[in-house]
């Protein structure tokens, strides 16, 4: 059964259309890069994935269970489904609030209600499997873009989720802080995470991509690619390369 199942999925802004029909299977463990100019509908399913965002119309199912605004209505559920999906905002900065690094990692698991022990021994693990240990008592929002980054990628791994959004998470980065998310994203995929990122910049994501969603200006997906298809079409590529 694939994990994440989206069936003539519909989404309108107040003055513009969002999502237009979209249909689209995702399997766990994949590494998916969404793809496509500013405004074809990324965030926008992001947001849909993530349940902070409901469809006007379509059906979403997550592990063949139905994402509907009932669903969400519920605090528990809602809950539930946070902790399977984890989000990397394309702005960091909204989603750092806390007095230092280690607090932002223990954020999520207290709300859990886990043990001292065991939020403690989360804190430690995501330091050190996003490279941030140096940053532990650092305050988050005198840190690079880069650091920044990792540190709300470990706030998320915190919660342990199957599948992470990242919206633009390179953007702004240096080419040494781009290649270490790289880097660390594979590392998770590795380890069994469902990946799935949005970029307008193919060039970023290419070596890292294993199927590529690329959106239209009009909100639809007008390809679905493996990266063995893209090496087959160059053409493709360099439309790609000018998003």
């Amino acid at each position: 059964m694939a994990l994440i199942n989206l069936v003539n999925l519909c989404y309108d802004y107040p003055n513009t259309t969002g999502l237009d029909h979209l249909n689209l299977t995702i399997n766990a463990g994949e590494f998916v890069c969404l793809m496509g100019p500013n405004g074809s509908g990324k965030s926008t399913l992001m947001k849909i994935l993530s349940g902070l965002a409901s469809p006007k119309s379509g059906d979403y199912q997550l592990d063949g269970q139905a994402i509907t605004a009932a669903y969400l209505a519920d605090a528990q559920r809602r809950q539930r489904l946070h902790q399977k999906i984890g989000v990397v905002f394309q702005n960091t900065d909204v989603q750092l609030f806390n007095t230092s690094v280690a607090e932002e990692i223990a954020f999520g698991p207290r709300q859990l209600g886990l043990s001292a022990a065991a939020i403690e021994q989360r804190v430690t693990d995501c330091l050190q499997l996003t490279d941030c240990e140096a940053l532990r008592e650092r305050v988050p929002y005198q840190l690079s873009g880069g650091e920044k980054k990792r540190v709300a990628l470990a706030s998320v791994l915190a919660l342990n989720p199957e599948i992470l959004l990242l919206d633009e998470p390179l953007n702004g980065l240096t080419i040494a802080a781009q290649q270490q998310i790289l880097t660390l994203l594979q590392r998770l995929q590795s380890a069994g995470k469902t990946i799935i990122m949005a970029s307008h910049n193919f060039q970023q994501v290419q070596a890292v991509g294993q199927r590529f969603i690329i959106f239209n200006s009009l909100h639809q997906i007008s390809a679905d690619m493996t990266a063995a298809d893209l090496q087959r079409q160059p053409d493709r590529q360099t439309q790609l390369m000018t998003l």
